[in-house]
């Protein structure tokens, strides 16, 4: 692919998110493209990656989405079990048996607890285990997020990268077009 976002100097990547380059001389990018490519070609090559970085954008939100709904989770599930490890006696709760259920339950003194990992597999865990394996999940989740909201904003970059220099490419063909009919 000829088309390097502006320039065959430009590599750069942030976490697998390539760089749109601005063009600063859209008639020395014009001149310097393939013979045979045309103001339409280079606006459908920009408009390829435009969609890229859209799909790109809409990944991460469904992403981000996830981890939101993640993080309070996880955050409940510690609260519970540091709250089992300091009161070491018999307690009441309500537990979920499907989405509408709800069922009263007796749990009595323990030092194991049994946490649900996801893909249907449950493992069980002392407290202190669980206490450890959950914070480390809260904070890779913290870490996660944060990056997540970093490669929006730079993926957001792009995107208006991309539309700015899709106008301006347009925009030289419009007039060159006009000076050409003007002749």
């Amino acid at each position: 692919n000829n088309l390097r976002m502006g320039s065959d100097k430009v590599d750069k990547e942030h976490r697998g998110i390539p760089q749109a380059v601005f063009l600063e001389d859209v008639d020395s990018y014009m001149s310097s493209t393939t013979p045979e490519k045309n103001a339409a070609a280079v606006l459908k090559d920009f408009d390829e990656q435009l969609q890229k970085y859209k799909y790109m954008e809409l990944n991460l939100l469904q992403r981000k989405k996830r981890l939101r709904a993640q993080v309070p989770d996880i955050e409940k599930t510690l609260e519970i079990v540091k709250h089992m490890l300091k009161k070491n006696e018999e307690f009441q709760t309500h537990f979920m048996l499907s989405d509408q259920v709800h069922a009263l339950a007796t749990v009595p003194p323990t030092d194991k607890v049994f946490l649900w990992l996801g893909a249907n597999v449950m493992l069980e865990y002392t407290i202190d285990e669980a206490i450890a394996l959950l914070t480390k999940n809260l904070n890779t989740a913290t870490v996660n997020a944060d990056q997540l909201e970093d490669d929006l904003g730079y993926l957001s970059n792009q995107i208006t990268t991309m539309e700015v220099n899709m106008a301006r490419v347009y925009n030289w063909d419009f007039k060159r077009r006009k000076a050409a009919a003007e002749k």
